[in-house]
């Protein structure tokens, strides 16, 4: 692996222009076909198998009229202050607009507030049930103009009108996460490198990276039903590992440049060392992605497809148009203008880095540093033992939104049930008296105590399924009405029995009560499926048994502390006046999954670009304690910038004003900051400390049976100084004064400056000497390109 990177990155170096044309080619091929594809659809959950899917499937074949997957609008009238809807005036006026409804395109049906006893009995407030022919997605623009027109309309003569359901336009989401992410991004990518076009590289590829994912997602539209929010989430985590992936190369080029190898040569190192954790990182986040296709939802199938493929973009990126970059760039990538003098003094060898002097206190108090360090993360997850899920409704929308406005007015009128009504099928196909069942069916459901309102039975043509209509008193969201669900379909039971007909539970809510549960049961396979793989993954890379059983253990720390975070802020209301959080409730079905499934991706990142570092230091000759310190002192800073990032990136989405938003920010910015510094930066060298050489060791069977894939360089290493002159490349710093420094090339040496000193430290040439060795250095280099490991 690693000398295959090495020759690819050496072309892609040299043969620059040709790679850069080759992208540029394949972006606009992309772009062209992503310009007359038909887009993302809206990704309406759905669950083949599940009794409400089941419901929606019987009632598109025998009730084609009631468009049961079609989408659903509520229109809520409130009368002036003082006044009834039932007056004249008021009455005349919601009849009329309920009548420019009736003429809506794409409209199936439109009930009376009246006629329907869609009334409240103070006479205040009114609704009417808008049906469409069509899904939600597909809800067209002259649908839209329509409610719009409408609620003006109303306002106009004095109503308070509202609209509600999975047919009304959302309101566009805000670009200021995104905005700050990218702002964010460029000054901590500043910070670290000192230099605009070391910062600038790893930006601009991922931006391309991101563009082609995103154009590639929505050309396969042309051939998939993909959801709309696949693209966001490949959008997201696309930017995330693309940034990680360049600045983890650029990072590791430059010190290749620093310790004297010419630009074509590091940047072939470097892709040989830092590529192939980028190789296996990439891998991993790829099966934790494509591992959401065991769940059985389309949904989240096509999310996470769609990211796996984004991530694999972003590797390609970065082995093949990164490389060609860095050609462009040249020596120029050196110059760091805006470098402080105290990270001058550090690239000299002069002084600790933060990362370093937080490595030797951590190997210096393992045993204290592990204890704190796990006790905290033990405390923050024991709320999540009080976990409720559930998937968001309108209740969950920003304050002052019509959907907001809509879902409250509802609730003060009628009762918080009428958000939620549910939908009940008799199936009586298979039974002696159709009718009577029915009638059973509706005695049964006005009994129950958690019912407020039933409606009658209607037949289709042929007399043999029923259809009927039941509004729970409690919320769409809450628990009572998930076990009225559950109460309906157990007496359903008792019905088959004693009629002989099936009686099944359908509607939005019923929907989404099946989807929550389906993703609630699917939560712990999904994550033995994820960790089991990336266990396999990591066990091939580091050739160890520690070091990957040490990493799934701590990616379970950082969710589980993760969720009890977001369960004590959104579900018990701590802390809920900072985060800008007006209503509690139970966190989003879909959160913990997709949590997973990112956090993941990106713990793996920092695992391998730290660790790996570590793993190379090892073999190279250093100690294991020195091994810690060195990966610290070399990928420390990129680590924590990388985290940086993703943080901030995040927590841009907690300025938005939706519930389910915010909790995807404050989740993903938690689970990063857990990860990154509590796991990753203080569990995982302390453990490694404690361990020493254990950390390390491979079954010697095992050993003999895995493949080795070479990460760490070491056979590439060999190569190379099989063809090297005794004296190694003198270290130059471009646009930096030169000076003693501990590049990647001591293999776990440092040289007393640093304060760490390895048990195969050398002692600093001489002046005379070093002229000597930069004399001898010319023809030493024309016999490197000579050798064929170069050669591609």
């Amino acid at each position: 692996m690693a000398t295959f990177l090495y020759r690819l990155g050496r072309l892609a170096f040299r043969r620059r222009r040709v790679v850069v044309m080759l992208w540029v080619a394949v972006l606009a091929a992309i772009g062209i076909g992503a310009m007359t594809a038909p887009g993302t659809s809206s990704g309406a959950l759905s669950v083949p198998g599940t009794q409400s899917q089941q419901a929606i499937d019987l009632l598109r074949k025998e009730f084609p009229q009631a468009s049961a997957d079609g989408a659903t609008a509520r229109v809520v009238f409130e009368a002036p202050s003082g006044q009834k809807l039932t007056s004249a005036a008021n009455r005349a006026e919601v009849e009329s607009l309920v009548a420019r409804l009736e003429k809506s395109p794409q409209v199936s049906g439109v009930t009376d507030p009246f006629s329907s006893g869609l009334v409240s009995r103070s006479g205040t407030i009114a609704y009417t049930q808008v049906s469409y022919e069509v899904a939600q997605s597909d809800v067209s623009g002259a649908a839209h103009a329509v409610q719009t027109e409408v609620v003006a309309q109303g306002e106009k003569a004095g109503l308070k009108v509202s609209l509600g359901g999975n047919a009304v336009e959302n309101k566009a989401t805000s670009k200021a996460a995104e905005l700050i992410g990218v702002g964010v991004a460029a000054v901590v990518l500043v910070i670290t490198f000192g230099s605009m076009i070391a910062a600038g590289l790893p930006l601009l590829t991922a931006i391309l990276g991101v563009a082609a994912a995103v154009l590639s997602v929505t050309l396969a539209t042309h051939f998939f039903d993909l959801a709309s929010s696949s693209t966001t989430l490949a959008l997201m985590l696309g930017l995330a590992v693309a940034i990680d992936y360049a600045l983890f190369i650029v990072s590791r080029y430059r010190n290749e440049i620093r310790d004297g190898h010419e630009p074509e040569e590091a940047c072939g190192r470097a892709l040989g060392t830092a590529g192939s954790a980028v190789v296996f990182a990439g891998l991993t986040v790829i099966v934790a992605l494509s591992g959401l296709t065991v769940i059985g939802i389309g949904t989240l199938t096509s999310m996470g497809l769609a990211s796996a493929f984004a991530v694999a973009v972003a590797v390609i990126i970065a082995l093949t148009l990164l490389p060609a970059v860095l050609g462009f760039a040249g020596p120029r990538i050196m110059k760091g203008r805006l470098h402080t003098r105290r990270m001058r003094a550090l690239e000299r060898g002069e002084g600790e880095s933060m990362g370093v002097r937080w490595a030797k206190f951590v190997t210096r108090n393992p045993v204290k540093v592990l204890a704190v360090s796990v006790a905290g993360l033990a405390l923050l997850a024991i709320p999540t033992m009080s976990l409720k899920m559930a998937l968001n409704d309108d209740s969950g929308k920003p304050p002052g939104t019509t959907q907001r406005i809509a879902y409250d007015t509802l609730s003060k009128g009628f009762g918080p049930g009428f958000n939620g009504p549910l939908t009940v099928v008799v199936d009586a196909r298979g039974s002696d008296d159709p009718k009577a069942a029915a009638q059973d069916a509706y005695t049964m459901l006005s009994k129950l105590d958690d019912v407020a309102a039933v409606r009658p039975p209607s037949f289709n043509q042929a007399g043999d399924v029923a259809l009927l209509g039941a509004v729970p008193k409690s919320a769409p969201t809450s628990e009572a009405t998930k076990n009225l669900v559950g109460d309906i379909r157990d007496h359903g039971a008792a019905l088959h029995q004693e009629s002989g007909a099936d009686l099944m539970v359908t509607g939005l809510t019923a929907v989404n009560i099946d989807v929550s549960t389906k993703l609630s049961d699917a939560l712990i396979p999904y994550l033995a499926i994820v960790v089991g793989l990336a266990l396999i993954l990591l066990l091939l890379v580091f050739r160890s048994i520690v070091i990957p059983l040490k990493a799934a253990v701590g990616f379970l720390l950082s969710v589980v502390s993760t969720l009890g975070v977001l369960v004590a802020v959104f579900q018990w209301g701590w802390l809920k006046d900072v985060f800008g959080v007006d209503q509690t409730g139970p966190i989003v079905s879909l959160l913990p999954i997709l949590l997973i499934g990112v956090v993941f991706g990106l713990a793996m990142d920092y695992e391998a670009f730290l660790v790996s570092r570590m793993r190379e230091e090892y073999v190279h000759g250093a100690e294991p304690t020195q091994a810690i310190v060195q990966g610290f002192r070399h990928s420390g800073r990129v680590v924590t910038a990388a985290a940086v990032i993703m943080i901030s990136v995040f927590s841009g989405f907690l300025l938005d004003d939706a519930a389910l938003i915010k909790s995807i920010g404050l989740g993903l910015a938690a689970a990063v900051f857990f990860d990154a510094f509590v796991v990753r930066m203080t569990i995982v060298p302390a453990v490694m400390a404690l361990l020493g050489h254990r950390s390390w060791t491979l079954p010697k069977w095992l050993d003999r049976i895995l493949p080795n894939v070479d990460v760490e360089g070491e056979k590439l290493r060999h190569a190379l100084e099989a063809e090297q002159p005794d004296s190694a490349p003198e270290p130059v710093l471009t646009g930096v004064a030169a000076g003693v420094h501990s590049g990647s090339d001591d293999h776990g040496t440092s040289h007393a400056s640093t304060g760490v000193r390895g048990s195969d430290a050398t002692e600093t040439q001489a002046p005379a000497q070093k002229a000597d060795s930069a004399q001898s250095q010319a023809p030493a280099r024309r016999k490197l390109m000579k050798n064929p490991l170069r050669r591609s």
